[in-house]
């Protein structure tokens, strides 16, 4: 479907290329999130140690620092719904695809046992034209890699890659090319059935308070949203154990 695609937007390839050196050029540059990129949201009983892996959304980048980024807000999210506490880390990258983040830094992950994994890519293996197939085989060989070092068969969520056909950063038709490959990657990681994990589609409207100054990442109310609709699949879909 990837190649049909490329084939559908040939004509178009000039103007596509034109669009996206004017967006790398005149969007800016934000920081990734400052702060410690571990904590903890109090709560009872015994911890919910949760695992962030990811490109610039898992760094921070939109929110000024990390408790207002995915991370952060996820596990704020998730003791508020189920009362646990929640000691977080998150090991993000701007840049990274999935084949980076192999290469990269998984063998810089905590050896220590986690209770969830959430792992988020997407819009740079959307931009780096990532094959669906190179994609699904990627996420498959990084949720390997994070169990061996956590242990266990550790249940994670997949957050898809977003709408980057919603991007207030992208013109027409560069964001229309770029959320068709978006969706053609989500698709081909719906359907790679990894055991024990969970594909996370985006909900929600895609409002612009929900985005960063740079109409490209999501601001701290972006991630707010974010984080409360994982917690709320996290305890769906997932087995969590109750406070003691």
């Amino acid at each position: 479907m990837h190649i049909a695609l490329d084939a559908a937007a040939l004509p178009f390839v000039p103007l596509l290329l034109a669009q996206g050196r004017r967006v790398q050029r005149d969007t800016p540059r934000l920081p990734p999130a400052a702060g410690p990129s571990c904590g903890m949201v109090e709560g009872h009983g015994m911890p919910l140690r949760l695992l962030a892996i990811g490109e610039s959304t898992v760094a921070g980048v939109g929110a000024g620092h990390h408790e207002q980024a995915l991370t952060g807000q996820f596990a704020r999210a998730l003791q508020a719904r189920h009362g646990r506490r929640v000691e977080w880390h998150a090991f993000g990258l701007s840049g990274a695809t999935v084949a980076h983040a192999l290469q990269s830094f998984a063998n810089q992950l905590p050896q220590q046992p986690m209770d969830l994994i959430v792992i988020a890519f997407g819009v740079n293996d959307t931009i780096e034209r990532t094959s669906p197939r190179r994609y699904a085989e990627g996420l498959k060989s990084l949720v390997g890699a994070a169990r061996s070092r956590v242990g266990g068969d550790v249940p994670v969520l997949l957050c898809a890659a977003p709408p980057m056909h919603l991007f207030p950063a992208l013109p027409r038709p560069l964001r229309y090319y770029l959320g068709a490959r978006a969706a053609l990657l989500n698709r081909a990681a719906r359907n790679a059935r990894i055991a024990n994990a969970t594909h996370v589609a985006f909900q929600g409207k895609a409002e612009r308070h929900l985005f960063a100054r740079d109409g490209f990442h999501p601001s701290a109310a972006g991630y707010a949203v974010w984080g409360v609709e994982l917690a709320r699949l996290a305890l769906q879909h997932l087995f969590v154990q109750a406070p003691t």
